[in-house]
Parts: structure tokens; C-alpha cells; sequence
């Protein structure tokens, strides 16, 4: 008797604190308080876009680093860092007063030989000349010729030009100095003209085509996003990371260099209408089932929750397009504060 006065008695303080702290509390507010709070969401058909977001770069193919073909002294450079110059302009020149001397001494030969070759020929005509004479001058001739061809080449390569029109970006070599074959010279850059280029998993491989619009912003022009075509899509696998190369021209550029990151967005599947719900509804059972939590009012008007499986075609920012069939327009589903509760549970919203 003493045990149930006392049971009496602590269930009366801990009421009166109760109350004491907000208002009067009963034992279904209190039976209330232990019904497990979440945030509904209706069902409805919403428009749903997919993007693929890869990391892409900005690549020339006219960025090069000009080398000396032979060896020597640089008796010149005629160009500077930031100069801008056109196709065939002279860069540097390399000491080819060896060269020079050589082929001099080769004209000399050169002219003797052809002198020869004419007399034999007019021996041959008067007949009198012997005919090994004639073919050993010939032979004379075109021996010394095919030297001074090679000797021209050689006399091109002391003078660097450069092979096509662009800006000079740096310099490597100076003036006096001693250079190799292979040594830089400078690095010519023309930027009119670069590419887009980003590596995409192969999954998609499917989705992606030439003439596929994608549209690329840069890290470092936060305010920039163009509009680009897919030029070139690529044929090879890269086994190590299992992606394939996708190129896109950019003309007439006054703004990207070389090696400047990019962010690449193609949209892969738009669907006007389609069931779209939150994805922090979605959750996965031990079966690894997509499922949700739908809640509906009994006939006592509490709330309880249904779990239901549905099938996942596909999630984007926070966003999940999933088959229809499994739930109803107008249905209620849980997105907070499913983790803690079953299937049949009762829940509350407020």
C-alpha cells in the first residue's frame, strides 16, 4: 500500500514540474512526445534535367617550343618575350661561317666541274672525246651539286623561323652563347584558335555524340559560361581510368590560355514530366530495395508510414527521377527523419 502511494506521489510531481513548465500535461501529450517527428513531402510530376560534370582543360595545338637544329654560336635573336610576329619570321640565327666557307670552296669545284662537262661534251660531238670521259664529268657534276643542295639545307637551318604566326612567349636562349642541336630557342604561342578537351567515363559513352550541346564555365571567370558544341568525340578507352577524350573548338579567343581548367556540364536526359521526389526520401533496406516511407492517416487521424519500394532511374542534386507505378500523385512521403522509424510506424509533424 505504502509503494503505491508513492508511485502516486512521484507520478504527481513529475506532472505539477510539468506543468509548471508549459501548460498542463497529460498522459497522451506525453505518449505524443515519444511518436517519432518528420517532414512530409507531396508527390507530384516535375520536370527532371540530368548533367554529366566532368573537369575539363583548354589545349593548343599551336604552342611549341622552338629548338636549334645545329649547333653554334647565336649570332642573333630578333625577337622578344610578348612580340607578336607572323609565319616565316626570323627568330635566331646560329654562326654558320663554316658552312659558308665550305660552300664557297664548293662553287669553286662546282664551276670547274661543269667547265669540264662542257668541253667533253663538245669533244664528244666533234668525235674525239671517249665516252668514259663524258659519264666521269657528268658523274663530277652531279656529285658536287648534290653536296651543295645538302649544304643549302644545312645554311637553312642556321636562321630559326618561325612556322607559324603567333606570340612570343619566352625566350630561352641569349645572344653569345654556345647551343646545341635541340637546344630551345624560344616558345611561340598562338592562342586565336584552342580547344576544349575533357575526359568522360566510359558509361556514358552512349550519351555522348558530335554536335551534343554542353556548356563550360571556367574557376577563374566565375561570371562566364559558354555554349559549346561537342567536335570530336573520342575512339579509344584509357584503360587506367576508363574514360574516353571529347574536344570542342574555340575561335577567335581573346581570353583562355593553355592549360586553363574548365568545368564541363552536359545534359544527358531532360524529361519534361516525370515523378520526381527529394532524394534524402530515398532509402536502401538490407537487400540493397530503394525504398521510402509513404505516411497516410488512419482512422483514428494519427499518422503512419508505409514503407514502399520503388525503382531509381536516376538522381541529380539532390533530386530522384524513379519509375511510376509505386506511388500515387498526391501521396505524402517522409524526407526527414525516416532513419529512426519502421514500417507501420506512427509519426507526427509537429
Amino acid at each position: 500500500m505504502k509503494t503505491k502511494v508513492l508511485g502516486f506521489t512521484l507520478l504527481s510531481g513529475a506532472l505539477i514540474t510539468l506543468q509548471s513548465c508549459g501548460g498542463e500535461v497529460t498522459p497522451e501529450k506525453v505518449e505524443e512526445k515519444q511518436v517519432p517527428k518528420v517532414e512530409l513531402e507531396e508527390v507530384r510530376l516535375k520536370p527532371f534535367t540530368h548533367q554529366i560534370r566532368v573537369q575539363g582543360n583548354i589545349e593548343t595545338d599551336q604552342n611549341i617550343i622552338l629548338n636549334a637544329e645545329m649547333g653554334g654560336i647565336i649570332t642573333s635573336i630578333k625577337v622578344k618575350e610578348g612580340q607578336k610576329i607572323s609565319k616565316g619570321a626570323l627568330v635566331a640565327t646560329v654562326d654558320a661561317s663554316v658552312l659558308a666557307s665550305n660552300m664557297k670552296e664548293l662553287e669553286t669545284q662546282l664551276s670547274y666541274a661543269k667547265y669540264m662537262l662542257d668541253k667533253q661534251e663538245k669533244l664528244q660531238e666533234k668525235g674525239v672525246g671517249s665516252e668514259f670521259d663524258l659519264e666521269t664529268a657528268k658523274n663530277q657534276v652531279n656529285s658536287l651539286e648534290s653536296k651543295m643542295s645538302s649544304l643549302n639545307t644545312q645554311w637553312g637551318k642556321a636562321s630559326i623561323r618561325a612556322p607559324f604566326a603567333g606570340t612570343v612567349d619566352q625566350v630561352f636562349a641569349k645572344k653569345g652563347e654556345m647551343t646545341g642541336a635541340q637546344s630551345p630557342i624560344i616558345r611561340l604561342v598562338n592562342n586565336n584558335k584552342v580547344n576544349l578537351v575533357a575526359s568522360i567515363s566510359e558509361k556514358h559513352f552512349a550519351k555522348v555524340k558530335v554536335g551534343t550541346e554542353m556548356y563550360v564555365s571556367f574557376p577563374n571567370y566565375s561570371d562566364t559560361v559558354i555554349a559549346m558544341t561537342i567536335d570530336n568525340v573520342g575512339n579509344y578507352i584509357e584503360p587506367t581510368n576508363r574514360t574516353f577524350r571529347i574536344k570542342a573548338a574555340l575561335k577567335n579567343n581573346n581570353y583562355f590560355l593553355p592549360n586553363m581548367l574548365a568545368e564541363v556540364s552536359i545534359a544527358d536526359m531532360n524529361i519534361e514530366e516525370g515523378l520526381v521526389i527529394s532524394s534524402r526520401s530515398v532509402l536502401k533496406d538490407q537487400e540493397s530495395n530503394d525504398f521510402v516511407f509513404v505516411a497516410s492517416k488512419t482512422k483514428s487521424n494519427k499518422l503512419q508510414v508505409k514503407k514502399v519500394i520503388v525503382n531509381v532511374i536516376e538522381r541529380f542534386e539532390g533530386a530522384t527521377l524513379i519509375e511510376q507505378g509505386a506511388l500515387n500523385i498526391g501521396e505524402n512521403i517522409v524526407v526527414a527523419g525516416a532513419r529512426g522509424i519502421t514500417n507501420n510506424d506512427l509519426v507526427r509533424t509537429k
